[in-house]
């Protein structure tokens, strides 16, 4: 079997650094929990590498959400706007405060929140505006910013699938007021499982500490003057982290230059849309992802199907989260509904070789022309 017949995975971590050097240094140590040194050098190191002055490393990307919405003092009564076409988990992080996630419309352009229609969500309940960067594609910050600033709101990111990505030239993480990352197994850089908090904010670092660690201060370990949670962030989880984000620039270049492969495979492919690249953006492509067009043959969820017979895995685009039932609004929004309906992410980890990238594109060809 060559190794393009072999089953072709959407991601997986390539772990080709120090991380079993300092996972054995945690074990040899014996400090394998939340306290030890990893966890600190993670926490400023990328920090530091998105521009950003601190970070509060937690245990996934889902609890930074809300740890972050804890943090600022969101809960019930107030509204976060965010994107409808994310990961559940940013509405779920808000929600899990007593706020009220707000959703709006997609840009056809980046498939990411529409700035325009941000500024027609916005009550006086309205707290902060969540961008997210969807699938490695910066969102308009600048737009966002001057739409924050002129009503007095904070400007959150959600960077869970953008690490590295940039925004007129500055990385995304600390172009808003906070962010939060995830490094998920999937993710550009992983620590199995993770997350972190970055802000400029040294009072919002220090308070996200604080709760993150039972609602306690290191000079007196065990008063805790409020309810708070364990959302620590493990040594050993760190020192992987700390391992990959010492290749993160050799992780981006694979992305990019296999983006770059597909695209010259797919331009001419008729109904294929290929990923958004704005002139203002970097796109670091965490999923390389194409939208379904008629034209193309057979739907969205049939490609999908025949892919999977042929050895490669996909996954669909994200339910719009406003049509989930939990969340479910009533709503019409249709630029994201429609790309929920007709994306699929292709696989598009560091360990995907050319090879496999052309195995991809010629199943892909092979499909459309079957039709």
């Amino acid at each position: 079997m060559t190794e393009t017949q072999k089953f072709i995975p959407v991601a997986e971590p390539l772990l080709i650094g120090n991380e079993s050097k300092y996972v054995n240094d945690c074990i040899n140590s014996g400090w394998v929990s939340s306290l030890g040194k990893y966890v600190r050098d993670f926490e400023q190191q990328f920090a530091g590498y998105c521009g950003g002055k601190y970070g509060v490393a937690t245990f996934n990307g889902t609890v930074a959400i809300h740890l972050l919405a804890a943090t600022l003092g969101i809960g019930p009564g107030d509204e976060v706007i965010m994107p409808s076409l994310t990961y559940v988990a940013t509405a779920n992080g808000i929600r899990y405060t007593g706020a009220t996630p707000v959703f709006v419309e997609s840009e056809t352009e980046t498939w990411n929140i529409d700035p325009a229609t941000v500024e027609q969500a916005i009550t006086p309940r309205t707290k902060a505006i969540m961008a997210v960067h969807l699938y490695g594609h910066p969102a308009n910050m600048d737009a966002l910013r001057a739409i924050a600033d002129a009503h007095n709101l904070w400007l959150l990111e959600d960077a869970a699938e953008a690490h590295g990505a940039t925004c007129n030239g500055r990385r995304v993480g600390a172009l808003g007021d906070a962010s939060i990352f995830s490094f998920y197994g999937n993710k550009i850089i992983t620590t199995g499982e993770g997350g972190i908090i970055v802000t400029n904010n040294q009072a919002w670092a220090e308070r996200a500490y604080f709760l993150e660690n039972q609602g306690r201060y290191n000079t007196d370990p065990y008063f805790h003057p409020e309810i708070a949670y364990n959302y620590r962030m493990t040594n050993i989880q760190a020192a992987i982290g700390l391992a990959q984000l010492e290749k993160i620039d050799h992780m981006l270049a694979i992305r990019q230059k296999n983006a770059a492969h597909y695209n010259q495979r797919l331009a001419e492919v008729p109904g294929l849309t290929l990923p958004p690249q704005a002139g203002w953006a970097t796109n670091v492509y965490w999923m390389y992802s194409v939208l379904v067009q008629d034209e193309f043959g057979p739907t969205r969820d049939e490609l999908r199907a025949q892919l999977r017979q042929a050895g490669i895995d996909s996954r669909p685009f994200f339910y719009p989260v406003h049509t989930l039932p939990m969340y479910n609004t009533g709503q019409s929004l249709p630029v994201a509904e429609d790309l929920g309906r007709r994306g699929i992410n292709l696989p598009s980890g560091a360990t995907l070789t050319p090879d496999q990238v052309d195995y991809i594109c010629d199943t892909l060809i092979s499909i459309h022309k079957a039709y």
